[in-house]
């Protein structure tokens, strides 16, 4: 299963071609994919119509849902954040952290195009995809 960042599903919901966006297009027919609650939540605020809101709500209703947050998620998150400090890096988004953490305890790989996760690949060891690892 493979979870999909809020900055792929934007650049892929407003057209922008990417290789996240066209992996993104190849896996929705191959691969399962997973929506979580804070990425959902990033993703639909970002519609300006009603329209365009309720095509992506139902479209993203389709997909497997998974909830991130909690108690074992706050504490996990927490302390990955402060490892990575530690090594001196600070992570810039909360959210972020969350996600990455949840991907690590529960071996999911994420598809992200978003700088902030790489600190987590390199010292945490987050499964990420990678234009490479499609071929």
């Amino acid at each position: 299963m493979i979870l999909v960042d809020s900055s792929v599903w934007i650049a892929y919901f407003n057209g922008q071609i990417t290789w996240q966006t066209d992996a993104l297009d190849k896996l929705l027919h191959s691969e399962p994919i997973l929506i979580a609650d804070l990425i959902l939540t990033e993703v639909l605020q970002g519609f300006r119509t009603d329209k365009d809101f309720n095509q992506a709500k139902a479209f993203l209703s389709t997909l497997v849902f998974i909830e991130i947050g909690g108690y074992n998620s706050a504490i996990i998150s927490a302390f990955n954040y402060r490892l990575m400090r530690k090594k001196g890096i600070t992570g810039r988004k909360t959210i972020d952290v969350l996600i990455g953490s949840y991907c690590i305890e529960n071996g999911i790989s994420l598809l992200h195009d978003d700088h902030d996760f790489d600190p987590m690949e390199q010292f945490l060891g987050l499964k990420v995809i990678t234009s490479d690892s499609l071929h």
